[in-house]
Parts: structure tokens; C-alpha cells; sequence
């Protein structure tokens, strides 16, 4: 019988760090940590958060008896960073500086890959990020924008579409390679993937294309955002929080809980139910544009992320794309196990760790 390995898993968001330890695919503890707007609020950059960030991270651990001498490797969500094929990267200081400086783009995940890194230099474990945000599989074409100072980025959720795509397979007794599917995130942000044969060959980007999400805006109408812009009212950040963190449901309906909105529309809501159907016809939308995208070839459309859990959402969507091919809903995230799985084909040498440039 084979080595059974040990992993710590981190996913850190913009509100909450998620954080367990594996023992090879046994999922022995977890835990999240959420934070409240006001908290968050205090913190002037993304960087000044790492010190609180890390220490609960140690916390959890202390809590829990884990020892990290006695730990294989640290496998952290990955953050905005250098655009690259899907795999598994060693995370180093380039990387890290990269994600706090925001260099390619500013989120709060680029806080994983720096306390993963700290903990395993103490400590002497590898330390990797599993398919991360800024994962880069994009066709030339998807690349083109309508304007030639302005190239399309690939930047979505590639963790949790390519481990509920693989999840698919499975069940359907196929690779992941084999099939041509849609596959839409939905949760605090949406991003909808066109997945030809094992490679995302366009998707929405996380924070500035798409539907508009329980917080963002998704894409607007430009003209009318240049006006908004240049209006005199806003600065450049304010009109960045409208549109990343004070948009979408959260700016028409005062709250970004599915459940809640739920509730009011079972209560006779007929706005709530308009905006709530609204944002389910935008992510209908663009499911269509990517089945387009893979010219109709489509083996399965797949619903997943926290918002998938909502019925009245998932069953708007379904009434809109079923005539493209059959819908199946993965509520819910599973990034941490998506993390240790990566990071287990990594121990039993299936896959290689590639180097961040």
C-alpha cells in the first residue's frame, strides 16, 4: 500500500477564507472564516489583510492538533496572474508579487498563493495553486475585442468549472477531454465557459463581461457607462465598487442572498421576481453565445456555484437552453476537494508542476 499523502487546502475570496486537510481524498477537516463588508472595509489595500488572513489560517490549524511538519504540500486557490494554460504552478516570490501588486488584475485571492508561500518556506513543503483565475486557454479568435487597443482576457472561475466538468465526465463515463460542454458559475460572480474536448476556448470574464451577478455588473451598455464615468459624480474607484461589489442584484434589490430574494418573491415581490428572472435570462444568453461558439457540438450544459442551489434560478435557465442540449446542475463549490485532487496528482506524479514564468 502506497504513501497515504497529507495536503492543506486554502481558498481565500473576497469575503471568506476556506480553508481544510485532506489525507490523500479524505476531506478530515474544514472550515470557513467570513468576513463582514465593515471588517473589510477598514483594510485600505488587499495586502494590508494578509497579516489577519494568515493568522486565522494558523488558528485553524492550532485548533485542530494539525502539525505541519507532518504536511505534503499546501495547495492554495490561485489569484490573477500571469494568463496560462490550466495546471498546476509553483508558487514562488515572482508569483506572489505579481497577484499583490496587481499586475494582471486586483483580487483578493491573490492573498492564498502569499500565505501558502510564507507557511511553506517556514516549513520546507511545496507549495502550489491548482487551475487558477487567470488560466488562459482562449482561441485567437475569442481574443478580439472590436477595438485594437483592447484584447479579451481570460479570467473566470477555471477551479470549480473544470472540477465540475471533470465531475460530468465521470458520471458520464467519459474523459473530460472527450466532451464539448457549457459551463456556467454562479455565484458572487458568473462566468459562463465554452469547453471544447478539455480546453476553455472562450469565457466570460469574472469582472467585467457577462451577466450582471448578485454583486457585479456584468457587461453595460458603453456609452452609457462613458457617460456615467465622465459625469462628475464618481471618481475612478467609486465607479469601479458600482461595478465590481455594489452592482447587480445588491444595487436593484439591497441584498445579494438567492434565498432571501426567493423568499420575497414567494411573498408577491413582482420587482424582486423581475430582477432575480432578469439576471437568469442574461446568464441564459450567454449560455447561447457559447454554444455558438463551439458551432452547436455541445454534449451537456452545467449549472454550478453556490447559486445553483436556487430552483427557481436554475429551472428559469433550463426553460430558455434545454432545447440546446441537456442541463445539469452541481450546486454548490467543491473547490477545496477540486484543489486536493489537484494537488494529489501532482504527489503521485500524474501531472507535472510547471514553473510561474
Amino acid at each position: 500500500m502506497g504513501k497515504k499523502y497529507r495536503l492543506i487546502v486554502i481558498n481565500v475570496g473576497s469575503t471568506s477564507t476556506k480553508m481544510g486537510l485532506f489525507s490523500d481524498s479524505d476531506h478530515e477537516v474544514s472550515e470557513t472564516i467570513r468576513y463582514s463588508s465593515e471588517a473589510l472595509a477598514s483594510y485600505k489595500s488587499i495586502r494590508e489583510q494578509l497579516p489577519r488572513r494568515e493568522e486565522d489560517i494558523l488558528e485553524f490549524l492550532a485548533r485542530n492538533g494539525i502539525s505541519l511538519t507532518e504536511i505534503d504540500m499546501i495547495v492554495s486557490r490561485g489569484g490573477l496572474g500571469k494568463p496560462a494554460p490550466a495546471g498546476a504552478y509553483m508558487i514562488d516570490e515572482r508569483m506572489c508579487t505579481d497577484l499583490l501588486e496587481g499586475k494582471y488584475g486586483m483580487h483578493p485571492s491573490a492573498l492564498g498563493p502569499a500565505i501558502a508561500l510564507d507557511i511553506a518556506k517556514k516549513y520546507g513543503i511545496p507549495a502550489i495553486v491548482i487551475d487558477p483565475p487567470s488560466t488562459d486557454e482562449f482561441q485567437p479568435l475569442a481574443r478580439i475585442s472590436g477595438l485594437p487597443e483592447i484584447e479579451r482576457k481570460s479570467a473566470f472561475h477555471a477551479l470549480n468549472q473544470k472540477i465540475a466538468a471533470r465531475r460530468h465526465a465521470r458520471e458520464m463515463e467519459k474523459k473530460y477531454e472527450e466532451l464539448n460542454l457549457v459551463v456556467a458559475h454562479l455565484g458572487g460572480g458568473i462566468t459562463i465557459g465554452a469547453h471544447q474536448k478539455g480546453r476553455v476556448i472562450d469565457c466570460t470574464h469574472g469582472l467585467s463581461e457577462g451577466p450582471f451577478t448578485p454583486e457585479r455588473t456584468g457587461s453595460l451598455p458603453t456609452m452609457d457607462l462613458l457617460n456615467l464615468a465622465f459625469s462628475g459624480k464618481f471618481n475612478k474607484k467609486e465607479v469601479q465598487c458600482r461595478l465590481v461589489g455594489q452592482g447587480g442584484l445588491l444595487a436593484y434589490l439591497s441584498t445579494t442572498d438567492g434565498q432571501k430574494i426567493g423568499d420575497m418573491i414567494n411573498a408577491g415581490d413582482e420587482r424582486a421576481k423581475l430582477i432575480y428572472e432578469a439576471m437568469a435570462y442574461q446568464i441564459a444568453k450567454e449560455i447561447g453565445a457559447m454554444s455558438v461558439v463551439l458551432k452547436g457540438v455541445l454534449d451537456g450544459i452545467i449549472l454550478t456555484g453556490g447559486l445553483a442551489h436556487s430552483k427557481m434560478l436554475t429551472d428559469w435557465i433550463k426553460e430558455r437552453v434545454g432545447f440546446l442540449a441537456p442541463v445539469f446542475v452541481y450546486p454548490g463549490e467543491d473547490e477545496l476537494s477540486a484543489l486536493a485532487e489537484g494537488g494529489l496528482r501532482v504527489l503521485h506524479k500524474e501531472e507535472k508542476v510547471i514553473s510561474y514564468l
